[in-house]
């Protein structure tokens, strides 16, 4: 019973995540660090953002087993209907949010904040749930558990890099930035503190929640 309610809390943390990167995305200050390369990728070539998210996430995910090897585990392939599941629905939630195209610079903060936020929640009932971890998180993992870093450290230069790489993809193919801007930043700076702040203020639901493992860790 509680692995089924730890995969349906995952489940809608997903979503929640995927609604939060996609309205980040609509209001047109740059997306999340994570989402960059698929998005400037979406811009230039006919596939949608939720389309090179599968591809980016999978391509993550081989990477994965290069770095981590014979400690590359049955529960790492799990990323892959994982990705698959939050690809579509980015898709999905793009065209629910396909009449919110804010035009003032001040609403388009204000959607932004609102987005972080959507997907500061998503992020902390993923960590809640604790079966899988999206690919980003899990690779940057695999970076710490290989060559033993920070991993606080390992996650910075990892979305620095990500955000780097999509403005020189923009500029390569369009010729100018687009898809990293002071949104990407906010999203980077703000997103992380947001779900920490929620699993601080809201530690009390797991044992409301999973009373199973605290019963076993008791």
């Amino acid at each position: 019973m509680e692995t089924l309610k730890r995969y349906l809390i995952f489940l809608v943390g997903l979503f929640v995540n995927s609604l939060g990167v996609s309205l980040i995305t609509k209001v047109n200050l740059g997306t999340s660090p994570i989402s960059s390369i698929p998005y400037v990728l979406s811009l230039n070539f006919p596939f949608t953002l939720g389309n090179f998210t599968i591809f980016f996430s999978i391509f993550l995910i081989v990477l994965q087993l290069i770095i981590l090897r014979k400690n590359f585990k049955l529960e790492h392939i799990l990323q892959i209907p994982v990705s698959i599941i939050f690809g579509y629905f980015i898709d999905f939630t793009m065209i629910l949010l396909s009449r919110v195209n804010p035009e003032e610079y001040i609403m388009k903060i204000v959607y932004l904040l609102i987005g972080c936020l959507i997907l500061g929640v998503g992020v902390y009932m993923e960590v809640l749930a604790d079966v899988v971890m999206l690919p980003g998180e899990s690779f940057v993992r695999a970076i710490v558990l290989t060559w033993k870093t920070n991993f606080g450290t390992s996650k910075i230069c990892f979305d620095v890099s990500m955000s780097v790489i999509a403005a020189v993809l923009s500029c390569v193919f369009a010729g100018r930035l687009a898809g990293v801007r002071e949104g990407t930043v906010i999203a980077a700076l703000l997103v992380g503190f947001i779900a920490r702040l929620i699993g601080k203020k809201l530690a009390f639901l797991k044992d409301m929640i999973f009373p199973e493992s605290v019963s076993a860790e008791n």
